[in-house]
């Protein structure tokens, strides 16, 4: 863990995302990166009028002076942090911008939505974590006691979810968090009998080439079957894997890791199959 990317936009919950990135960047002594997307049109920027370009000005130097105040906060002090702002308007750009800083991880807030607005218009981290080819944590409230020392892994047990499982495992031991693996047994398309599902337990552990903790855990559904199970077991962080899927296909199919990620309390690892 060398680089954490943390998007902003000066809201409280950027600003609970910031927090936590610092516990983690201080616990593994990495760098910050700050991002701040100005969404300004590109009409706005090519224009020559005088007022156009010294309105692009303004805002650009507004955005300074805030990433400036926010590299500020005490908690991080002793810290590395660099700002970085761009034109973008697409939240599904941060990956790109994650891949050119050379990061790690990333880390953001999320409010979450519900109702039309979430059918309708989903949510920035939403986009974010079905484009992030890298680890995201969303983080819903403020981050002052963000210790991970319990992580939960929902998954499928399929073959794809191992390398998720290798790179989860490795977060738990660089903060000494113990790592279970939960499978939510729900009646539907997807529904299998009892011991066909103790079977996968067995072949995933197989591949996996050694013996870990996986539960069993029944509900009518499976996102709030591992919300349920989470707040049973008082987890400190949630690591789901996601397909990434986009277009037709997402709309059409959903993401579970991004429901997920929506609607849940507690912090969520979302890691790309």
């Amino acid at each position: 863990m060398k680089k954490i990317l943390v998007p902003v936009d000066f809201s409280k919950h950027s600003e609970y995302a910031l927090e936590a990135a610092s516990k983690i960047a201080k616990q593994h002594r990495a760098e910050i990166v700050l991002l701040h997307m100005i969404g300004m049109s590109d009409s706005v920027l090519a224009n020559s009028d005088v007022s156009e370009e010294a309105e692009a000005k303004y805002f650009l130097k507004l955005a300074k002076e805030k990433i400036n105040e926010f590299t500020k906060k005490k908690y991080l002090n002793g810290i590395p942090v660099d700002g970085v702002i761009q034109n973008y308007k697409d939240f599904e750009e941060v990956n790109q911008v994650a891949l050119e800083q050379n990061c790690d991880m990333i880390v953001m807030g999320s409010h979450g939505t519900s109702g039309l607005k979430e059918l309708f218009v989903g949510s920035n981290t939403e986009k974010v974590v079905r484009s992030s080819e890298l680890p995201v944590i969303v983080i819903k409230a403020s981050s002052s006691g963000f210790d991970v020392k319990r992580m939960v892994m929902a998954c499928d047990l399929e073959k794809e979810a191992i390398p998720v499982y290798r790179k989860a495992e490795a977060f738990a031991q660089l903060n000494n968090a113990s790592l279970e693996v939960v499978y939510v047994h729900s009646a539907g398309a997807n529904f299998m009998g009892r011991d066909d599902v103790v079977k996968r337990m067995e072949n995933f552990k197989k591949e996996l080439g050694k013996e870990i903790d996986i539960h069993f855990y029944d509900d009518n559904s499976v996102e709030r079957g591992i919300l349920r199970y989470c707040f049973e077991r008082s987890a400190d962080l949630l690591v789901i894997p996601t397909h990434g899927r986009k277009g037709l296909d997402h709309f059409v199919v959903g993401s579970l890791a991004e429901n997920v990620s929506n609607h849940a309390k507690i912090p969520v690892m979302t890691i790309k199959i």
